[in-house]
């Protein structure tokens, strides 16, 4: 496929890119490139092959839920620098 300098003009415009001429031809010669790589894999069959989400099966992997019988906001607080009224006390961010 031969990619036109109204092509590149168009490519660079939607990329918001400002390309000096040389910039030009180094993009139409790349696109090209990858054009004529995208037509050669469409001629392969693939009739065989199962499409794929991911390159390797996964399957999620859960934990059983048992609860710890510690409280969360407890612990959490355990490592805190300040503490006032059970939460957490900072400085003043906001004047």
């Amino acid at each position: 496929m031969k990619i036109t300098d109204e092509t590149i003009a168009h490519v660079s415009l939607l990329a918001q890119l400002e390309l000096g001429e040389e910039e030009k031809k180094k993009a139409a010669a790349e696109m090209e490139k990858m054009l004529t790589y995208i037509e050669t894999l469409e001629t392969l069959d693939t009739e065989a092959v199962e499409p794929l989400t991911h390159l390797f099966a996964s399957d999620n992997v859960f934990r059983e839920d048992i609860p710890s019988g510690e409280n969360g906001a407890e612990a959490a607080l355990k490592n805190a620098p300040l503490v006032k009224d059970g939460m957490f006390k900072v400085p003043k961010t906001i004047g």
